[in-house]
């Protein structure tokens, strides 16, 4: 299997035709004011060991010298090695809010918003992780199994919004009991649940789920987007912004419930964080991570590519050398034999 690192190079080996046109035009130019200097047999008679077959050597070996070195700077890369990657690290299942209430822009620009920038940003700084994603509302469902591709968590979380779940409601006990599924190996001693909402919940045994969670080895962090006050929460239809009311057509305020967060969290040995300053929930998060105990959880085998253009590189430069010692020079014993009618 054969792949080239720095395929753009390829363009150089454009100018080899180019620099052989140019020399063949260069021989004719030079040979017609020759010819208006002086006639064939005096030329012969002034220079008669200059061999014709040697100036044309010279070139070809000059060409084919500059060509393997283009080859080198592409890098051609050979894969015949088999490379063994053991992977260690921690199962990180995000839990979304992705109610109505996280349209609310007591936070910049408003809590969903920032929920997904706190885990875009905590996925950027892990390396050898796997990372799920579950949204939910008054239900929960899978939005991304576990997975080490960063991309592909990082594309599924950006689609997050408001509309995936038709009924409304936040119900933080159905995406703890969703992520009991999401991590498939039931020996792994580092599952982290992270819930990332604003705290409301109208269901009654979130500390009930989280209580069974811990006894499957699942640690929750819980982080608060909101604020305590509480905002409305608008309504975009193109240009017209309303807000949502009640059944009693008042204005809905929704407030964060900090205390509820904190003790979900402390059920489970957890991290309690409120994320309105990005860069410290991020440091705690990973710093947490980072003294969790890690545990294989892949191991594979693939073909390693390796460099090639040592050998273009030195085949060009040894053309290249040659040529400089190939002088214009008939050699004597060649032209005893007059094998190229060299005269």
């Amino acid at each position: 299997m054969i792949q080239y690192e720095q395929t753009q190079y390829f363009f150089l080996l454009l100018l080899i035709p180019a620099l052989a046109l140019g020399y063949v035009l260069f021989t004719f130019w030079k040979k017609r004011v020759q010819q208006s200097l002086a006639s064939s047999a005096m030329l012969a008679h002034i220079v008669p060991d200059r061999s014709i077959f040697k100036g044309w050597a010279k070139q070809v070996l000059l060409w084919v010298g500059l060509a393997f070195i283009c080859l080198a700077l592409v890098n051609p890369q050979i894969g015949t090695e088999l490379e063994t990657v053991k992977r260690e690290g921690v199962d990180l299942v995000f839990a979304i809010d992705v109610s109505k209430s996280m349209l609310a822009e007591d936070i910049a620009p408003n809590r969903l918003e920032k929920a997904k920038r706190l885990a875009s940003e905590l996925i950027n700084q892990l390396v050898s992780d796997r990372v799920g994603i579950i949204a939910y509302a008054s239900s929960a469902i899978p939005h991304l199994p576990i997975t080490t591709d960063y991309a592909a968590a990082r594309m599924f979380l950006n689609s997050l919004d408001t509309n995936m779940i038709s009924s409304q409601g936040t119900a933080i006990s159905a995406a703890m009991r969703l992520a009991e599924t999401f991590f498939d190996d039931a020996n792994q001693s580092n599952r982290v649940l992270c819930v990332i909402s604003d705290g409301e919940d109208h269901g009654e045994d979130a500390l009930t789920a989280a209580r069974q969670a811990a006894s499957m080895g699942i640690t929750i962090f819980t982080v608060v987007v909101g604020s305590e006050k509480g905002s409305v929460i608008p309504i975009k239809q193109g240009t017209n912004v309303t807000y949502k009311k009640d059944a009693e057509g008042e204005v809905v305020i929704t407030k964060t419930d900090v205390e509820q967060m904190r003790a979900i969290a402390d059920e489970t040995e957890g991290l309690f964080l409120e994320g309105s300053n990005t860069s410290e929930v991020i440091t705690a998060i990973i710093d947490r991570l980072k003294a969790m105990d890690k545990q294989e959880f892949e191991a594979k085998q693939f073909v390693k590519f390796k460099d090639q253009f040592q050998w273009f590189l030195g085949i060009g430069l040894f053309l290249i050398v040659l040529e400089l010692f190939l002088f214009y020079r008939k050699t004597q014993w060649l032209k005893k034999l007059n094998l190229f009618h060299d005269a």
